[in-house]
């Protein structure tokens, strides 16, 4: 059989869409590939910046208890600085009524001792 030059052009036609499917396969296939990858890379940087969340929202927990902590140590301490403070005014009034008695009680008996002074004074005269 004779070959046209027609027949031949269809059978290479033929073998450049075999050809032509292929690459295109092949082009589909790494397209489908890098999508897979492109997929893998979000779903791993979306797992990555759930960390970064996670980490940051633990920090700002953590922070937001040292401040707690801080905030109520420092109302301890006014407390204690002001129990503090009521104690020793406490002492002091109770030293200066203790003066006062001591005070007191000196006169007292140095009124009295004038007292007897005065009365021995008077029995001399007598």
């Amino acid at each position: 059989m004779h070959q046209t030059e027609r027949d031949r052009d269809t059978d290479t036609d033929t073998d450049t869409d075999t050809d032509t499917d292929t690459d295109t396969d092949k082009q589909r296939q790494r397209q489908i590939q890098r999508g897979k990858q492109t997929d893998r890379q979000k779903e791993t940087e979306r797992k990555r910046q759930r960390h970064r969340d996670r980490d940051r929202d633990r920090e700002k927990e953590i922070e937001k208890e040292t401040q707690t902590q801080t905030h109520t140590e420092r109302q301890r301490q006014r407390q204690r600085d002001r129990k503090r403070d009521r104690d020793r005014e406490t002492e002091r009034q109770s030293q200066r009524e203790t003066e006062t008695e001591t005070e007191t009680e000196r006169q007292r008996q140095s009124q009295r001792q004038s007292e007897r002074q005065t009365d021995r004074d008077r029995d001399r005269e007598r």
